[in-house]
């Protein structure tokens, strides 16, 4: 195998050192292929990844397949632009004389792509990568061995199979692959193995494009309409079954919302999935086992019950009104301390708080049901480490202040939303507190746009990517300058370094 990784490295390396995948002919023509194979393979993609996660096709269409044909298109159409040079002013002193960047290619880059979104993540970077004019090797995730093995029979049927190559495989190939001299090695998962990546990346001084994640909080207070609030919430924390690295992650709420806004989140629930999630067609499923039981493990103490039967949303959403003053009373007492409370209803003694829907896990189906928790602690197992399925916490903060703390008190996550129409509230999340987005009123939406960079910051990555910041990624802006012989002025400052050179130097010391 390790002999099969270095012959691919091998052709990649000398497909891109003949010098075929620089002129915008070849990028423009490997983009359209790019865009016809996800056209033309759409249903079979569709059912793959279905196969893989249970996603259904209208989510695989909106959230993976529209978004690569769109970036497909926007890097192509730019492209021209994108390679001009791009003239510099040069100093005095060094006049006559001109500069400019130029844009060029890294060379042989590397593509690992995580399985939440298995299409999404393996190709879109790849036509940033294409439009930059570089050679690819592709390594789709084998947690989605449907949609890896579907990617990698397409691909060289319609790509150039010498400058772009798919190698299939799990953790052993990825070793192997990256004790390669990459010259750009581009990641997105989970921070355990970006520290990894980024390890072997230092043996060959490879620079890196870490696209990780962490807990992207949610903050809400009583200016914002609630209504349209808990649904786009629930769309963003449910879709693709809570697996999507800038979902909401948890909801800092303050008092006089928080256990309405509980309700409502139940209540859009009903509405996306009807009154059991596990019989809809537009609700996912989770990757694996390992990833069932631990979500599980997330879950309040005794609230999984037999899988049977889903429990309903709706009597619960009457019920989550039982206890929604004492939610109340609470976050008054607690909201200085910029947390909430595991006994934000007196009955709740577990501290990952109490169920308001879902809490449903069928584990032979890796179903596991849209869960809404109310009066959690900021020390509960839910608190401590990045979801990644349909779990979302309610905590109850004093104000936008406490909710700032709390976030500023934890690592930096991918993404941030807040829905609050406070000018001053908006204001001092985006100057207090840093995050790879910041979403007024809409999650995941940077996640939607060619025209926005996507990155992360501290934990939750390096580097970003996207359109033209997709470009720059996978580019070396190359810096060129020209200076013409005659005149000579250089002569000027010249050694020796006589009282006629010292007065030039002070002259320009004065211009400059």
């Amino acid at each position: 195998m390790t002999s099969g990784i270095e012959a691919t490295f091998a052709r990649l390396e000398s497909a891109y050192a003949s010098g075929r995948t620089r002129p915008l002919a070849w990028r423009r023509a490997q983009l359209d292929a790019l865009r016809r194979m996800v056209n033309d393979h759409r249903s079979d993609l569709v059912a793959a990844i279905r196969a893989d996660l249970g996603k259904p096709a209208a989510e695989t269409m909106l959230t993976e397949l529209n978004l690569i044909a769109a970036e497909t298109r926007f890097v192509r159409d730019h492209l021209r632009a994108w390679t001009r040079r791009r003239p510099v002013a040069m100093p005095l002193a060094l006049q006559p004389a001109a500069g400019w960047t130029v844009a060029e290619p890294k060379g042989v880059t590397l593509i690992i792509a995580p399985w939440n979104y298995p299409a999404l993540l393996l190709l879109e970077p790849l036509a940033d990568a294409l439009a930059a004019g570089n050679a690819v090797c592709l390594k789709p995730s084998e947690l989605a061995p449907r949609t890896s093995a579907l990617i990698a029979r397409l691909v060289p049927r319609y790509l150039d199979p010498d400058a772009v190559a798919v190698v299939e495989g799990g953790a052993a190939q990825t070793g192997m692959l990256l004790a390669q001299p990459f010259d750009h090695v581009f990641y997105t998962g989970g921070e355990r193995v970006g520290r990894i990546v980024m390890k072997a990346a230092a043996e060959h001084l490879t620079p890196v494009t870490l696209e990780l994640g962490g807990k992207s909080p949610v903050f809400v207070d009583g200016t914002c309409d609630l209504a349209v609030a808990a649904r786009r919430i629930a769309w963003g924390r449910f879709t693709n079954a809570g697996q999507t690295c800038v979902a909401p992650d948890y909801v800092l709420a303050t008092p006089d919302v928080a256990h309405r806004l509980a309700e409502r989140i139940a209540v859009a629930v009903h509405e996306f999935y009807g009154e059991d999630p596990r019989r809809s067609p537009n609700y996912g499923r989770i990757v694996n086992d390992r990833h069932v039981d631990r979500l599980c493990g997330l879950l309040p103490a005794g609230t999984v019950p037999a899988p049977a039967s889903a429990r309903p949303v709706s009597p619960l959403v009457k019920a989550a009104s039982v206890f929604g003053a004492a939610a109340d009373m609470v976050g008054r007492r607690l909201g200085m301390g910029g947390g909430a409370s595991r006994a934000a209803d007196p009955r709740a003694a577990d501290p990952a708080g109490r169920v308001v829907c879902g809490g449903v896990v069928d584990r032979e189906t890796r179903y596991v049901a849209p869960t809404v928790l109310f009066g959690t602690s900021p020390d509960a197992p839910v608190m401590r480490e990045e979801i990644f399925g349909p779990i979302l916490p309610i905590l109850v903060v004093r104000d936008a202040d406490a909710a700032i703390r709390f976030i500023n008190a934890r690592p930096r996550p991918l993404a941030a939303y807040v829905f609050s129409r406070d000018r001053a509230t908006r204001l001092a999340f985006e100057r207090r507190t840093s995050s790879g987005a910041l979403g007024f009123g809409l999650p995941l939406g940077h996640l939607m746009s060619a025209r926005l960079p996507f990155g992360g910051v501290g934990a939750s990555g390096m580097g970003a990517y996207h359109g033209k910041t997709g470009f720059d990624t996978f580019s070396h802006m190359k810096t060129v300058t020209v200076k013409p012989s005659h005149p000579d002025t250089l002569r000027l400052v010249y050694p020796p370094f006589d009282a006629v050179t010292r007065r030039v130097i002070r002259l320009l010391r004065r211009l400059g």
